[in-house]
């Protein structure tokens, strides 16, 4: 399993989360999605990589502005 994190712009509520959420998990290979509506931070499961393009759309596909890949260590 493999964890990425991306930033999403424009999410205001559980509605926007949940909405970005049915996107992503519909990429292939996704197995969870865990998003911080306040900071935007959004994080995937997945069993392999996935191609930054997909997200991209997927996360425009909700209505948002995908802000690109973030690291996970804190």
């Amino acid at each position: 399993m493999i964890e990425h994190g991306y930033l999403v712009s424009g999410m205001s509520c559980g509605h926007c989360a949940q909405s970005v959420t049915e996107e992503l998990t519909s990429l292939p290979g996704v197995t969870g999605v865990a998003v911080d509506v306040p900071s935007g931070r959004v994080v995937v499961r997945a069993e392999a990589a996935l191609a930054e393009g997909d997200v991209r759309t997927a996360v425009e596909e909700a209505g948002f502005t995908y802000g690109g890949t973030v690291s996970l260590v804190p």
